[in-house]
């Protein structure tokens, strides 16, 4: 989409359009994230956020608890609060582990791949994005604003297989604790093709939820943009 097709899709019009359904039919009020929005370690972060595109989350959810479930590991932190890095495990330490055991088979058990075309096994396609963060030193949470600007990375990241849309990088950093990033899988593309009832971009998405945010705050101080996101995805679940 052009800028000036961008300008056209983003005014004031569909932005109250937009924030009028998300206030009468989202559980704004009462809105926070769940559980996984608050992992113990940045592994699982990635794992969750290269498993999530195309298949139902159940069996994000389940790839996840095995790998903990095999290495003993905690999952979700006690609180909001970043644990120590002592406490989490490294991008490093998780690398440190191909090779030594059946990923795909034994751990994750699953053979999803990042896209039916010349895709690769998503187990595959993690350890390939875990070697780039780790490339650019990114080891624990308390690393992650180092990604922001490095467009080597992302470059990096987007030349991996099934990873050219960014969406996986993009839900990684909002698991990582990103609150102004959103995930524009296809969940948040239809829902607000159905609303505005136009083509939406997956750059137009970030730029148009941001900005009815903005607006949604007025009455929903708490709001973020990864929290209108997730409240999106709930509500497109039950349709």
């Amino acid at each position: 989409m052009q800028h000036t097709e961008l300008n056209i899709l983003i005014n004031d019009n569909n932005l109250i359009k937009l924030a009028t359904f998300c206030d009468s039919y989202l559980n704004l009020k009462n809105a926070k994230l769940p559980k996984e929005y608050y992992y113990q370690s940045l592994p699982l972060c990635l794992i969750d956020a290269v498993f999530s595109i195309g298949i139902k989350y159940q069996t994000v959810q389940k790839v996840v608890e095995r790998y903990c479930q095999f290495f003993a590991y905690k999952k979700f932190r006690d609180n909001v609060d970043l644990p120590p890095t002592e406490e989490q495990e490294s991008i490093s330490n998780f690398l440190s582990k191909q090779g030594k055991y059946d990923f795909t088979q034994v751990i994750f058990q699953n053979r999803n791949r990042t896209s039916p075309k010349n895709g690769i096994l998503k187990t595959d396609a993690v350890f390939e994005f875990a070697m780039v963060l780790k490339k650019y030193k990114i080891e624990y949470f308390q690393d992650i604003n180092n990604i922001y600007g490095n467009n080597n990375l992302i470059t990096d990241i987007k030349n991996i297989p099934g990873q050219k849309s960014g969406i996986s990088l993009k839900y990684f950093l909002m698991l990582a604790g990103d609150d102004n990033m959103i995930k524009p899988d296809r969940q948040i593309i239809a829902f607000l093709k159905s609303v505005l009832k136009q083509k939406v971009g997956l750059n137009e998405a970030q730029v148009i939820l941001e900005k009815c945010c903005t607006l949604l705050r007025t009455k929903y101080q708490h709001l973020t943009p990864r929290l209108l996101d997730y409240q999106i995805w709930l509500y497109q679940r039950e349709l």
